[in-house]
């Protein structure tokens, strides 16, 4: 897979993707992941990319030629699944949105600062529009880094037990179990006798049950849906 990410502010995306899991990923060949200054495109001697809104109101917004230059660019050099616009006023993401890219080859990430894009990007350029929730923050970089996390982790290799994302919370629509290691007991603490047992049948029936009733606590929402 390939992950193309288009940014105000790089300095911003470096750092989750040097160390742990993500790092791993990219040393090892199974993920390329290039972000690209948006400033480079700029026509303007200032590297000017955002400006005032027409019609007047707060906030300044991305202008539609760099970002038009970037995507044409990294288009013409091969084809692209998705173009992805980080926004607020996307679709919230979640683990199945992750597991439909996770199958993708090539990515363009958009990240949104100041106001906005252009609307004309959006009408003209972008494929799926994602939100990482209902709050705003100062740039779609640090919503970029937790959709390439979400997504990376599920490429066959990334991690070093292929089963162990299978099991994760949301997987099946449901919270994951409890889960513990050791010591069997600590302070009086002690581990669910089933988990101790051997029995792997009776072991599942257990993890099944126990994220049935932490979803309903938890996350009832998820039991409707």
């Amino acid at each position: 897979m390939r992950i193309d990410i288009i940014t105000v502010v790089p300095d911003l995306l470096r750092s989750p993707f040097e160390a742990s899991i993500l790092k791993r990923a990219i040393e090892a060949k199974l993920v390329e992941v290039h972000i690209h200054n948006l400033r480079d495109y700029s026509t303007n001697n200032y590297k000017q990319i955002d400006d005032y809104q027409f019609g007047g109101g707060a906030g300044m917004v991305m202008m539609v030629e760099p970002i038009d230059k970037c995507i044409t660019e990294l288009k013409g050099q091969r084809d692209y699944d998705e173009i992805i616009y980080m926004t607020p006023d996307g679709k919230t993401f979640d683990q199945g949105i992750a597991n439909e890219l996770s199958l993708k080859e090539n990515l363009i990430i958009l990240c949104g600062h100041y106001k906005g894009v252009d609307q004309r990007v959006r009408d003209h350029f972008i494929t799926r529009e994602i939100s990482i929730g209902d709050f705003v923050l100062s740039g779609g970089e640090l919503g970029a880094a937790v959709l390439c996390d979400a997504v990376i982790r599920l490429i066959p290799g990334v991690l070093g037990n292929e089963t162990s994302a299978l099991t994760d919370s949301f997987q099946d629509g449901l919270l994951a179990p409890p889960i513990y290691t050791r010591p069997s007991e600590y302070k009086g603490w002690k581990v669910p006798d089933v988990l101790l047992s051997g029995h792997t049948a009776k072991i599942e029936a257990w993890r099944e049950e126990q994220a049935y009733e932490r979803t309903k606590k938890l996350r009832p929402d998820l039991l409707e849906d």
